[in-house]
């Protein structure tokens, strides 16, 4: 195979000569052509445009007039076909271009076939003949290559061509060189087999897992009430996520939590591991970002001693330490291109060696991930591995932000403020007016967030309730007010202005949180732009109640402009010229 892509020495040349130049120019071309191959096939995108682009570099390898690849289903039937035209599919056009005596041969005996004349040999009958343009005094050459998986013919690789006087030897090298090429073709097959396979499998449980869901509530009834330690609320958002919690806690699917930070996912993890057959089992978290990729195989898989500098005793990594149990992988979304290989890898097998080592450990592990990152987007920027996207996302769980469950907003206050008094001996309450001040707020850092203001309010709090004059919001000092209102092109030194919203309105995660006296009840039109806002509604500034009506909308666009009584253009001329970043859920 390697004959025809060998290097050539001169014989001219000393021993120190530069190897580079041992190399022939077509040889070279061919192996920059091979590598090319190679590195499309081990690409992100679909299997049938690797298959294009493998034909499209035909012509720099070998010598051809037409160029096909086809790949069979399990009962024998062409499933997919590539040729020159880039036809795909099982269809009428693409079966006629196939020279099926040749390929049922190929098939059959497993072995190349090679053709100097189609006209004169057997395998081709005269309706291939025609389709390959070889009638009358027109000479056409053949050769087809079996595309094997585990020494299975799944399909073949051919290309033919006008035969000359040197056709013969010719046909040799291209031999090599097409079954070579078929060789790549079969394990990115493979590949493409396994894929289909677990993803078909993987969508299978997600849709029996949704089934179960839809018939949590049966006609006629009401819902059990799901209660989960750790997690507080009444909310509709909150108890449609209990029940999911509850019938996702019985299976043992991977689990991929999605949300913004700060929304619980780690409570949510730890309250299926409790509610699932493996709750007497261990619990094992493990924050990902936080790591770099060395210790973070290390703290996964573990190591064996001296297996690297400092490694003096063997150690157990976090998939041995969750063995029958539950592994909570946070921030999966920010692992490395090169260790999501190896992550794909014992998340399919559930087997591993630890660093250093070459024992494989078998391991029963249920995996919960965990992100705030658009995995989709990664995917489709080639920053996340597609096959592990759906590997983790079997039962994606999306959590829903602080601003969605307002209602829930006054009962973790209480609770916060309850674990605050008991760890600093005092007996502080919440006046009506601070629940009011509350329940404004969009925090953008969700439940996180108001944790933190409760605290830093109650710490600072002169008398024995918490009044509305106690927050730093209603003074301009909310520093994360700032955080989430100052543009790219302002400073963090500008000032959080105090501003006053609509009564009906919820304040948005940008703004500031403060509210001296409704306005409107209605959002009022934006003015053409450029064209300052006069009256009530100019207390508000026009970049405010854009956002303000976007995250009520939630980020619709369209329903954004019906509110402010604007087309959807102008909307879009509004977010670009006030530099508002547009939210993707």
């Amino acid at each position: 195979m390697l004959d025809s892509v060998s290097l050539r020495e001169n014989p001219n040349s000393t021993s120190d000569a530069d190897p580079s130049a041992c190399i022939v120019p077509s040889q070279e071309k061919s192996l920059s052509a091979i590598f090319e191959i190679a590195h499309t096939l081990t690409g992100l995108s679909r299997l049938e445009a690797k298959l294009e682009s493998v034909i499209e570099r035909l012509p720099s390898l070998v010598q051809m007039r037409r160029g096909i690849v086809c790949l069979f289903d399990h009962d024998g039937v062409p499933e997919i076909i590539v040729d020159d035209d880039r036809s795909e599919g099982r269809d009428e056009r693409c079966a006629v271009r196939l020279a099926h005596g040749a390929i049922d041969q190929i098939v059959t005996s497993g072995r190349p076939l090679i053709v100097k004349n189609v006209a004169l040999h057997s395998a081709f009958s005269p309706s291939d003949v025609e389709m390959l343009d070889a009638a009358g005094n027109t000479r056409v050459a053949f050769i087809g290559v079996p595309i094997d998986i585990d020494e299975k013919v799944v399909g073949t690789l051919s290309i033919d061509r006008i035969a000359d006087n040197g056709t013969c030897a010719q046909l040799e090298d291209d031999l090599h060189l097409l079954t070579m090429i078929a060789s790549l073709v079969g394990q990115t097959a493979k590949l493409h087999c396994f894929f289909v396979r677990d993803r078909g499998r993987l969508m299978d449980e997600e849709f029996r897992l949704q089934k179960q869901l839809s018939e949590l509530k049966p006609h006629g009834r009401e819902r059990r009430k799901v209660q989960v330690d750790g997690i507080i609320g009444e909310s509709p958002a909150l108890r449609a996520l209990l029940e999911k919690i509850e019938v996702i806690a019985k299976s043992n699917s991977t689990v991929l939590l999605r949300g913004e930070s700060g929304t619980g996912k780690e409570l949510v993890a730890k309250a299926i591991h409790e509610r699932s057959a493996r709750a007497k089992r261990p619990f094992i978290k493990l924050n990902c970002a936080a790591l770099t990729e060395t210790v973070l195989e290390s703290e996964l898989f573990g190591h064996e001693k001296g297996a690297f500098t400092g490694a003096f005793n063997a150690r157990k990594g976090r998939f041995e330490l969750a063995d029958k149990g539950t592994l909570f992988l946070d921030e999966i979304g920010e692992i490395s291109a090169s260790f999501q290989a190896k992550l794909l890898r014992v998340l399919q097998e559930q087997e591993f060696e630890r660093v250093g080592g070459n024992q494989t450990i078998k391991v029963d592990v249920r995996v919960i991930a965990a992100t705030n990152k658009n995995l989709e987007e990664a995917v489709a920027r080639k920053e996340f591995r597609a096959d592990l996207y759906y590997r983790i996302s079997v039962v994606p769980l999306l959590l829903p932000p602080l601003r969605e469950r307002r209602t829930d907003i006054p009962l973790l206050a209480a609770r916060f403020l309850k674990n605050f008094n008991n760890e600093n001996g005092r007996a502080l309450v919440f006046d009506s007016s601070a629940i009011e001040v509350l329940m404004s707020c969009g925090f953008p850092g969700n439940v996180r967030e108001l944790e933190n203001c409760v605290q830093r309010t109650a710490t600072l709090a002169h008398g024995s309730s918490i009044v509305r004059d106690d927050f730093a919001c209603c003074h301009g000092q909310c520093l994360s007010a700032m955080l989430w209102k100052c543009g790219p092109e302002e400073t963090a030194r500008q000032p959080s202005p105090t501003i006053s919203l609509p009564a009906r309105l919820s304040m948005p995660p940008t703004e500031a949180v403060t509210a001296v006296q409704p306005v409107s009840s209605e959002l009022t039109p934006l003015g053409p732009p450029g064209r300052p806002v006069v009256g009530a509604a100019a207390k508000v500034t026009d970049r405010e109640r854009v956002i303000a009506a976007m995250e009520r909308s939630g980020w619709v666009q369209a329903k954004a402009a019906r509110l402010l009584g604007l087309t959807p253009r102008q909307i879009g001329y509004a977010l670009r010229r006030h530099g508002i970043e547009i939210k993707r859920f």
